[in-house]
C-alpha cells in the first residue's frame, strides 16, 4: 500500500493493495500444478500475504501451517514459549497433510533507514534525483542508517545456502515469497550476477519466477 501511493516502504509492515492480491491470485494460478513441498517466507505481512494467496490456487489439497521452533527457554518468554508449544501439531494424519510455512527476518525487504516513511518525490526534491537514485539503485550505497543491496545479500544469500539450497537438493519443490531486492540479491546468486549486472535486475510483482537445481547447478525455466 505504500508502493501505490509514493512512500518508501521498507520494513515497514504494511499491506497488499488490492490490485497486490490479484496478482498473487493470478500468480498462484500460473504454479497451482507444482506439488510444493515447503514454503519460505519474510516476516512482512505483504509477503506471506502474498505467499498464502498464491497457495489458495494450488491444487494438490495441502494447508499451509506456520512452524515455530522448539522453545528454548534461555531465548523467549513465557508467553512465546506457550505460543510455540500451543501450536504443535500432535496427529498424524493431519502433520501428512500440511505444507510447512517458514517465516525468516533474512528474506525481509531492504531496509531503507532514514528513508522509511518518506515521500519518494519530495526526497527526491529535498535531496535531489541523481542522489535518490543512487540510494535506491546502486550496489553498496545505503540510504541513511539503511541497507545497501551489498548489505542484503550478507543475509539473503547465506539463508538460500543454508535452507534452501539443502532441501532443493534433497528433491522438494520450494515456494519463495519474499520482496524485490531480496529476491533480486538472491537471484544475483542463483544467476551469477555482476554488481553491475544487478542493477538492471527487475523482479516484477507477483510474476512467479522458477528454477530447477540439480547438481550443483541453477537452470531458470522460461
Amino acid at each position: 500500500m505504500w508502493n501505490s501511493a509514493g512512500l518508501f516502504t521498507g520494513w515497514v509492515d504494511v499491506p497488499l493493495t488490492n490490485v497486490g492480491i490479484n496478482e498473487a491470485i493470478d500468480g498462484g494460478k500460473e504454479i497451482a500444478e507444482y506439488d510444493i513441498d515447503e514454503v519460505h517466507v519474510s516476516t512482512l505481512i505483504r509477503a506471506q500475504m502474498t505467499a498464502m494467496l498464491a497457495l489458495a490456487q494450488n491444487k494438490h489439497g495441502k494447508t499451509p501451517v506456520f512452524q515455530y521452533p522448539e522453545a528454548d527457554s534461555n531465548k523467549v518468554s513465557d508467553n512465546e514459549a506457550r505460543m510455540i508449544e500451543w501450536a504443535q501439531i500432535k496427529g498424524n494424519e493431519s502433520r501428512a497433510a500440511i505444507l510447512p510455512v517458514h517465516v525468516s527476518w533474512q528474506l525481509n525487504e531492504r531496509m531503507y533507514g532514514d528513508l522509511q516513511g518518506l515521500n519518494k518525490d519530495a526526497t527526491r526534491e529535498k535531496f535531489g534525483k541523481d542522489q535518490v537514485h543512487i540510494w535506491r539503485r546502486s550496489f553498496d550505497v545505503p540510504p541513511p542508517n539503511g541497507e545497501s543491496l551489498e548489505l542484503t545479500a550478507k543475509r539473503t544469500i547465506p539463508y538460500l545456502e543454508d535452507n534452501i539450497i539443502p532441501q532443493l537438493s534433497a528433491g522438494k519443490t520450494l515456494f519463495v515469497a519474499a520482496h524485490g531486492n531480496s529476491l533480486r540479491s538472491i537471484i544475483m546468486s542463483i544467476e551469477s550476477l555482476s554488481k553491475e549486472q544487478v542493477l538492471s535486475l527487475e523482479v516484477p510483482t507477483g510474476v512467479p519466477i522458477i528454477y530447477t537445481y540439480q547438481s550443483g547447478e541453477w537452470s531458470r525455466l522460461d
